[in-house]
């Protein structure tokens, strides 16, 4: 006996394979990758330029900038400047762009629960 119901969504429930598929779906992955994955690569590449330098070019660390201060400590520090500024251009990304499309489709998938 087959199973002629593999394209509907289970009884009561909502069906997340058709959500996957739809067009708003893909464009919000569209979208979060577009600013994750060139914000992820670019901060590895300073991350690797650190730390490269660090290992390989210990006397361009060791130039001093201000009193016992030198460009290591001040490149080192960076790291975590930039940590929190990605993360706060991404909160910014995420509420402006987003948000706005996942509401849309939490919303959705509340009122099919809510009719089945």
């Amino acid at each position: 006996m087959s199973d002629t119901s593999t394209d509907a969504a289970p009884p009561g429930g909502i069906d997340y394979i058709a959500v996957e598929d739809s067009p708003r779906f893909r464009e919000l992955k569209r979208r979060q990758r577009s600013f994750v994955f060139p914000m992820s690569i670019a901060f590895l590449v300073w991350y690797f330029l650190f730390v490269l330098m660090a290992s390989f070019a210990p006397d361009v660390m060791a130039i001093p900038v201000w009193g016992n201060i030198n460009l290591g400590l001040i490149l080192g520090l960076g790291q975590f400047v930039t940590t929190f500024a990605i993360t706060m251009g991404y909160v910014a990304y995420a509420n402006r762009k987003l948000d706005p499309i996942a509401e849309e489709l939490r919303g959705q998938l509340e009122k099919q629960e809510a009719s089945a």
